[in-house]
């Protein structure tokens, strides 16, 4: 528990690095930055795959479709879709939308995995998962208060809403199937899995990277491409941000799906939300709001109570009758 709850932190650390890239490069499209980012992560993948090309070789069809599907879902159609929410809704609706996502993939696993993973008890599971909601409530005080203020088409809002759903949806999806697969290879190396799905996502990321430099040519875009305005600075972040939050990052959220039950791992991304908000008062050189820091501390003691709960084996006559329904 304690080593898998710690390549969970180690995770969110480097995956809340991904919230920085934009506030550096904010000249920069959204969708430059994120083909840009799986580029260099496959890049990264293709020298480390060779260091694992004996665990690589054991990899059949089926297991690259597998990393192919996690890439094509987990990463480029989820920002796809929050990048859209962001532009039709603003930042606000998105944001709150997105940030359930701990509590999402907490139930979702908890109804989904019991019968492998034991069943995480309802009555204990709900204290941390309303400290988790409360916590992404008062951290986001100040969206919640821009959204009355909200203005433009419904239909256009609605739209957002609904990317939004789409990109929580993503990301429920890629973890409860990701910690399918290493659970159901327990004699796989997670890091050789993570490495994997890095060469799998150089594909779509060169074919992304094409079509969107033809689009903004074909648009008469004034954006310098290739690499923008800033190159040494965009090559730089989008070769830190591939090795540390895409491919090492990938590796330590394996380590711990494969030693903690789904219903409590997918409670841990709260950690990026805390690392990202970290990052970003750094970047602003002041402090929290106090709604800001009332709402760390509860999302802290949301994870403090969650890694205590243990899960609880089903009765075996209610684990044989969901595996006959199966």
């Amino acid at each position: 528990m304690l080593t898998g709850t710690l390549y969970a932190l180690a995770a969110g650390l480097m995956w809340g690095m991904v919230f920085v890239a934009p506030l550096l490069l904010p000249n920069y499209p959204p969708a430059l930055q994120s083909v840009g980012r799986y580029l260099a992560f496959g890049l990264i993948a293709l020298p480390i795959a060779w260091l694992h090309r004996d665990a690589l070789r054991r990899l059949g069809r089926a297991d690259w479709i597998e990393a192919l599907k996690l890439v094509a879902v987990g990463n480029l159609l989820y920002y796809l879709c929050l990048a859209s929410a962001v532009q039709r809704a603003g930042a606000p609706l998105p944001t709150m939308i997105v940030g359930t996502l701990p509590v999402v993939i907490a139930i979702t696993a908890n109804l989904r995995n019991s019968r492998r993973d034991g069943r995480l008890p309802w009555r204990r599971l709900a204290p941390p998962l309303l400290l988790i909601v409360a916590g992404i409530a008062s951290v986001n005080h100040a969206e919640l208060a821009a959204l009355r203020h909200a203005h433009g088409g419904l239909a256009r809002y609605l739209s957002g809403a609904l990317f939004a759903c789409g990109a929580v949806a993503c990301w429920t999806w890629y973890p409860l199937r990701n910690a399918d697969w290493l659970r159901h290879h327990p004699d796989r190396n997670p890091r050789a899995w993570a490495t994997a799905q890095g060469v799998a996502t150089l594909p779509l990321a060169v074919l992304g990277y094409a079509v969107l430099w033809g689009a903004m040519k074909v648009g008469g875009s004034a954006f310098t491409m290739p690499l923008g305005p800033h190159p040494a600075l965009f090559v730089g972040l989008m070769a830190a941000i591939g090795l540390f939050a895409s491919w090492l990052g990938t590796l330590c959220w394996n380590e711990a799906s494969q030693r903690l039950p789904t219903a409590l791992v997918g409670q841990l991304i709260v950690f990026e939300t805390l690392a990202a908000l970290g990052y970003a008062f750094v970047l602003r050189h002041r402090m929290p709001a106090p709604s800001a820091l009332l709402g760390i501390a509860l999302l802290v003691a949301g994870v403090v109570l969650a890694v205590r709960v243990k899960p609880v084996p089903l009765p075996v006559a209610e684990a044989d009758g969901g595996r006959m329904a199966g």
